[in-house]
Parts: C-alpha cells; structure tokens; sequence
C-alpha cells in the first residue's frame, strides 16, 4: 500500500502544469504556423543556400580580368646602369592579355547557375512542405492526446470521490476490503493510464517547442475553429494533378534533369578551346627599337579534348530521366494511398453517431449513481467504466485519424487544399 501511495504522488507531480515551470500559451494552428514560419532555424538556415546560388549566378555573368604585365631590364652593361628602364638607353616591356571564352561557355554557365538557384528554392519549399506537415500532424496529435488526457479527469474525479466514500464504508464495516480494493485499483489503473497519455504529450510538446524555436512556452493547441473539407469533394484525378503541380519534390528532379542536361553542354563547349587575345609593346628587345605587337594564343585539342567530362555528363543524364520516372511513380503512388486513407477515415467518421459521446458521458454519471443506490453490482460498475474508457479514446483516435489522413493527402499534393 505504502508503494501505491508513492505511485500516486509520483502521477499527482506529473500531471500538475506547474512543474513545468513554462509560460502557457493556447495557440490556432494560423498562429503556430505564422511563428514557424518567422523562427524556425532550419528553414532559416536552408534560407541563406538561396542567397547563395543567386550570388552564384551574378559571379557567373562576370567578364573574365585582362592581364597586365611589366618587364624591363635588371642590368644595362653597356650603360653600366641598374633597372635601366628609361626611354634613351633602357629596355622594357608592355603587355596586356585579354581571355575570350568560345563555344557559349558563359552563357552555358550563366543557365547552369539559375537552375542550381532555381534548385535552392525547391528545396527551401521541400524542406518547408516536410517541416510544416510535422508542425501539423504533431498540432493535432497534441490536440487529441490533450482531449483524451481531459476527458479520464471526469473519470478519475468521480472514482476518487468513490474512493473516499468507500474507506469509509470499509472502516465502518459496511463494505467489504476486496470491493474497496477494486475501486482503488480501477482508480490506479485510470491515473496510471492517464500518465501516459500525458508522457506522450510531452513528446509531442518537446517537438512543437522545438519547431516553434521556444523551449521556455507550454503551447496548448486549440483546433476547435478547424475545417477540414470532404475528401469526397475532390477527385483522384484532380489530386494527382494538383500534386504533380505542386510537389518541389518532383519539380526538383525535373530541374535535375535540366540541370543534367544543361551540365552536358557545357562540357561539350569546354572541348573547345578559350583564345587569348594580346597586345605589347617592347622597348629594344625586338627586331626593332620600338615594336608594337599582336598576340594570340590557344591551346591545340590533339589530345585533351575532356572526353571523360563529357561521358559522364551523358551519363548524368540518362541518370536524372531514371530518377524523374522514380519520382514521378513515388509522387502518384503516395496520392493514391493517401487519398484511399483519407476516404476511408472519412467514411468511418460519418459513420459514428455526433450525439454518442454526449449521451456516454451522461450514461457515465447515472451509472455512477446507481452504483451508490446498489441497484448494480460492483463487476457491472467497473466493466462499465472500462468501456467508456476505451470507446472514448477509441472515438479521439477516429477523429485524430481522419485529421491525420487529410494532413497526410494535403502532403501527399504538396498544397493545403482540404482544410481552411
């Protein structure tokens, strides 16, 4: 008996909110969103790649720097003169080389950034689409857990009133120690029941916290004002439109492909040599005194011509067309599968009478009542409580999963279509 007591301490202690010692917060799920969108790191940080490939893009529209060089003599022995560079006597040289890339090289590298910067922003919104599904699916879990953790107080109220009336009756004689013991242990069981719904809770709050970037705020979500439309208000076909839109997934090994494609042209450009174009003037160190020259240089493709480059570019591509099928199969398949999950969630909710919980929950009370009258037995009591118990967390899961199922077909798209 001694170690119940302290079990119960111990689930008193767990489901007091003050020893969270937190800031509580009842917050929508607009709200949550809005505050993810504004502090969560990871988006942040994923953020900045997309400044990065823009910046890419700008270094690939730069001009390549001409070149200058200097030259002149070190020692004059006719003069017998040091850094004899003057205009009488002296020698020196003038140089100024320009590179001119051919074949479109800059041009072809100029595309190939946008599409990297085009990729960053898929995988911003990919990144976004995946995080912001956690935020939610979590949300409504939380809610959930939080309507069940609130409906066992009902529960657990009435049977520590019964509790107290009982050892009363016990030490008086009335009641015999093995009914008393019952009721205390279906109290126990309760509590020990709500602990862990409250621990799951927790897990779930850990994660929001983290989300929402505040380890120091207790958010309690309110889904009440929630919409969520009929799945039977779409089609499949129009989902899988939608999704083959909208997923940046997919978009994204589209660009992949473009980026594959874009990759190969270039490699076959850069088989083509640059040319460098240049003009000197060399002060008494050519045929004549003062001679002004032209130069232009490149390299001769007997041997380098980047074949290795330009195969595995080929590759690359044939590589992308794969994972583009891939995808595009991976994005129709999670519709489908989603979709039948969301009918189906649908379908067993209209399923369920509104009025049900209502009517149990009174059942509950006049049970209760006629247990303390005697006009039913002690087995009849607790096989009832046990049924409330589970059918009322039964009719949480149901709505928990419909939510669930509709979260997951608004994933599955890429777009928020069926709640508002």
């Amino acid at each position: 008996m001694h170690c119940i007591r302290i079990t119960l301490c111990v689930i008193s202690l767990l489901l007091t909110p003050g020893l969270y010692a937190q800031d509580t917060l009842h917050i929508t799920l607009q709200q949550a969103e809005q505050q993810f969108l504004q502090r969560n790191l990871a988006l942040l940080a994923e953020k900045y790649n997309i400044s990065i490939a823009q910046a890419q893009v700008i270094q690939a529209r730069l001009y390549n720097n001409p070149s200058l060089s200097l030259g002149g003599s070190i020692y004059n022995p006719e003069q017998n003169r040091f850094a004899d560079v003057g205009n009488r006597s002296g020698q020196y040289t003038i140089e100024v080389q320009q590179l001119i890339t051919l074949a479109g090289k800059r041009n072809k590298q100029i595309k190939l950034a946008q599409t990297e910067a085009s990729m960053a922003e898929s995988r911003f919104f990919e990144l976004l689409r995946t995080l912001g599904y956690t935020l939610r699916s979590n949300f409504y879990e939380a809610w959930y857990l939080q309507s069940s953790i609130h409906a066992f107080d009902v529960q657990v109220q009435q049977l520590e009133q019964l509790d107290r009336t009982y050892r009363e009756l016990q030490a008086k004689g009335i009641v015999t120690p093995r009914d008393a013991v019952r009721i205390r242990s279906l109290l126990y069981s309760l509590k020990a029941e709500q602990v862990t719904l409250q621990n799951r809770f927790n897990t779930i709050e850990g994660e929001l916290q983290l989300l929402l970037q505040d380890n120091h705020t207790w958010y309690i979500p309110d889904a009440r004002d929630l919409n969520m439309q009929p799945v039977s208000a779409y089609s499949l076909q129009s989902l899988l439109d939608t999704a083959f839109t909208n997923r940046r997934d997919l978009r994204l090994a589209q660009q992949a492909l473009q980026h594959s494609t874009q990759q190969y042209a270039l490699q076959r450009s850069l088989a083509v040599p640059d040319m460098t174009i240049g003009a000197m003037f060399d002060k008494r160190s050519d045929y004549i005194e003062n001679a002004s020259l032209l130069n232009i240089a490149f390299d001769l493709p007997f041997f380098h011509r980047n074949q290795g480059s330009i195969k595995a570019a080929r590759a690359g591509i044939a590589q992308s067309k794969v994972l583009l099928e891939q995808q595009t199969a991976t994005v129709e398949n999670e519709v489908r599968t989603a979709f039948a999950r969301a009918v189906n969630a649908d379908n067993m909710l209209r399923s369920v009478d509104p009025d049900f919980r209502g009517e149990f929950e009174a059942l509950l009370q006049s049970v209760t009542d006629h247990f303390i009258k005697k006009n039913i037995s002690l087995l009849e009591f607790t096989d009832f409580y046990e049924s409330y118990k589970e059918n009322l967390l039964q009719l949480n899961e149901v709505q928990h999963e419909r939510m669930q199922a509709i979260e997951s077909l608004n994933y599955a798209i890429g777009k928020n279509l069926l709640n508002n």
